[in-house]
């Protein structure tokens, strides 16, 4: 079977799954199984055929399980948002379709060399600062939960830092490419634009209070650092940097920072305020047990219809996922996202050129740590921070974010397998 077969094949298999979640929650709602519960797979389905299309089109040498694990997570999410708040899985399922859109745009545009970008890693290192910088701005900027991540324009609303993540990676990653052999022998003035533009984005950050986006622009930076010059001694300078900062941050820093501190430490301590999203996030997982509640019998609201579980459909997902999936459900749902994370290092492997290497690198270490911040911070292994679940939690900004980072996976992943198998 060809790879985009294999990936046909998968697809349909996850809109028969998106058609049986649906259905299970139509059935714990309403004991019927309605149309709509098919039509959100007939939906799915074309959708997705959409992306496929286009992929057998522009990349069909690319991996042929990281559109259909995306798929599976997108599935997932829009199932359990549909089971949370109905019109915002309607709006979800909008902005699914514009990030397949934006999925096709870069494929299309950029598949005959993606390596281009090299030559505008400048000014996609500024862009990057400055999308950033706009939440701050005081006319468009908006502050939600204590952060300006939010960019308003008339009707519409979303935060630029999601693609402000990806610039900065190709311009971590072009630099990297370029300037690696003399970064590796420790030539300060080499690492001067390298660290004004990821100094500028942090700082940025810190201003705006999006502590959850500065620690994964800092892990990522790390990461690539050490993946281009093979020197432990800089990722091990950089979490010392790391532990220092965070202390004084502790210290001199928001009250914000306190908070988030106080309420992952001990959240009982503080469960009418700081705390009391956290506790309801543990009270959820706790209630799925091994095997769950079941697809839309989870408890979320209360007797009279408020939110149990602040931010439920958004930072806490996973929190409902866990309910209704049980310690097992909750599980797989992890797999899949290292089952994703697994195929973009074997992207990264295959990649036969310094600037491919590192981007997928850069890409598919983003995308884990996104995860394990927002998950860990769920559970409280680390402090609680307000970015999204990748391709599961709902927003337009991260959905359209996560699927034009998947397109820089499969242009990787395509031109390494083609030069593979050519002779």
């Amino acid at each position: 079977m060809s790879l985009r077969n294999r990936e046909l094949f998968a697809l349909v298999a996850v809109a028969l799954l998106t058609g049986l979640g649906f259905a299970s929650v139509y059935i714990a709602q309403q004991d019927v199984i309605s149309t709509p519960s098919l039509s959100y797979a007939v939906f799915f389905l074309g959708v997705f055929a959409a992306a496929h299309f286009v992929t057998r089109l522009a990349v069909p040498a690319a991996d042929p399980y990281l559109l259909p694990l995306a798929g599976l997570l997108t599935a997932i999410g829009v199932v359990e948002i549909y089971r949370l708040q109905p019109d915002d899985a309607l709006r979800q399922g909008v902005w699914i379709v514009v990030g397949v859109g934006a999925f096709a745009a870069v494929l299309l545009a950029l598949r005959r060399d993606y390596r281009v970008l090299e030559s505008y890693k400048y000014v996609l290192g500024i862009s990057s600062i400055v999308l950033l910088a706009l939440p701050a701005l005081p006319v468009l900027g908006q502050r939600v939960n204590g952060a300006r991540l939010w960019v308003h324009v008339g009707a519409l609303q979303f935060q630029p830092g999601e693609l402000a993540k990806i610039f900065l990676i190709v311009f971590l990653a072009a630099y990297l490419r370029e300037k690696r052999e003399v970064i590796a022998q420790g030539r300060p003035k080499d690492f001067g634009p390298l660290l004004a533009i990821w100094g500028a984005a942090m700082l940025v950050l810190l201003e705006t209070n999006d502590l959850g986006s500065a620690l994964l622009y800092f892990g990522i930076f790390l990461a690539l650092l050490y993946v281009a010059t093979g020197r432990p001694l800089f990722p091990a300078l950089g979490l010392a940097l790391f532990v220092g900062g965070a202390a004084l941050l502790y210290e001199y820093g928001p009250q914000r920072v306190h908070e988030r501190v106080a309420a992952w430490l001990d959240p009982w301590s503080h469960a009418r305020t700081i705390g009391y999203q956290s506790i309801q996030g543990l009270y959820s997982i706790a209630a799925g047990h091994f095997g769950g509640a079941g697809l839309g019998k989870g408890t979320f609201t209360t007797t009279g219809g408020s939110s149990l579980i602040p931010y439920v459909n958004t930072d806490f997902i996973y929190a409902a996922d866990a309910q209704e999936l049980g310690l097992i459900g909750a599980a797989a749902l992890l797999m899949l996202y290292m089952l994703f994370t697994l195929r973009g290092m074997r992207v990264a492997l295959l990649a036969q050129d310094g600037f491919s290497k590192l981007l997928a690198v850069g890409l598919t270490f983003g995308f884990a740590l996104q995860t394990f911040i927002i998950v860990g911070g769920v559970l409280r292994i680390i402090p609680l921070t307000g970015i999204t679940m990748p391709f599961e939690s709902y927003g337009g900004s991260s959905i359209v974010a996560n699927f034009v980072l998947l397109a820089g996976l499969l242009l990787v992943s395509n031109r390494a397998n083609a030069q593979s198998a050519s002779p």
